[in-house]
């Protein structure tokens, strides 16, 4: 991935420095039932233990945080090249909306450390990058990155930039109206049956990833042979089966959130290969 030439991104927050800690004013939102979701299948936790934390934690204070010199930050260049991916996504998102006739709003990306205050909840680090729809920010530990490439054999700085894209996909469903609808399906149904609309959401944001790596690569092409194969790399290690059979032993089909390892692939791919929003309706297909 090619990114010398690409500026960086105003829109990311670096709290690296502190650790603030603390429950935003949303109280127990998406973002929280998303952490939870997450944690499930990374670490075979029950979701209702991290919603129960979430609720007893109201209102806990935040921590100062301290800012990191980047003459002396290790994570200087990690840092560069997520404010250059998110730089990517704005350009090229802000060109499809304004192509369709509506307008992009950029997203604020938070960089923090093990925890942190979030409108949806505590963000932690165990939980893996989310997006939070109540603050529109998208949080992220750079330790994921790690545990990507150590634990799941998924580096490479393609699939950092895939993870990136697919959390941003998540607010494009925002300003969609996506994320609004699934929200209301959620109030209807038992979390079993919630969860197949779950798997449905974040495999379009997969879908979205795809069709974002193709509009930026025609505009300014900054894909190397390989990358997208990085990105499907990463999609395969995370896939609910994938993470339920590392972490459990066993993969248990009702409990999936985000598709299986094949499910993914095929959606960024699709995105890839189409470039087309239209193409990305995880919603009508029959079969994902």
């Amino acid at each position: 991935m090619r990114l010398e030439d690409q500026s960086e991104s105003s829109s990311v927050e670096d709290r690296r420095g502190g650790g603030g800690f603390g429950i935003g004013a949303g109280g127990v939102g998406v973002g929280t039932v998303v952490i939870a979701l997450v944690a499930s299948y990374f670490l075979g936790i029950d979701p209702r233990v991290i919603l129960g934390m979430a609720e007893s934690m109201q209102g806990a204070p935040q921590t100062s945080q301290q800012p990191i010199d980047p003459a002396r930050d290790p994570e200087a260049a990690m840092v560069s090249e997520v404010k250059k991916v998110l730089a990517k996504t704005e350009d090229t998102w802000e060109a499809l909306f304004k192509e369709a006739g509506g307008q992009y709003r950029r997203p604020a990306l938070v960089l923090y450390r093990n925890v942190t205050p979030t409108a949806c909840g505590s963000g932690q680090a165990a939980a893996g990058p989310f997006y939070c729809p109540g603050d529109e920010k998208i949080y992220l530990d750079l330790s994921f990155f790690d545990q990507m490439a150590r634990r799941f054999r998924a580096g490479g700085d393609f699939a950092r930039a895939y993870v990136i894209a697919h959390e941003v996909g998540h607010h494009v469903q925002r300003q969609l109206g996506v994320t609004a609808k699934a929200d209301a399906l959620r109030q209807k149904m038992s979390s079993s049956e919630y969860n197949k609309v779950s798997v449905r959401i974040e495999l379009q944001a997969d879908c979205f990833a795809g069709v974002w790596a193709q509009h930026a690569n025609q505009v300014h092409p900054f894909l190397d042979p390989g990358d997208v194969e990085e990105a499907l790399a990463a999609a395969n290690a995370i896939g609910d089966d994938a993470l339920q059979r590392q972490s459990r032993g066993v993969v248990v089909p009702d409990s999936f959130t985000h598709g299986t390892s094949a499910q993914r692939m095929r959606w960024f791919r699709t995105g890839f290969d189409s470039g087309n929003l239209r193409s990305c309706d995880t919603f009508s297909a029959a079969a994902l």
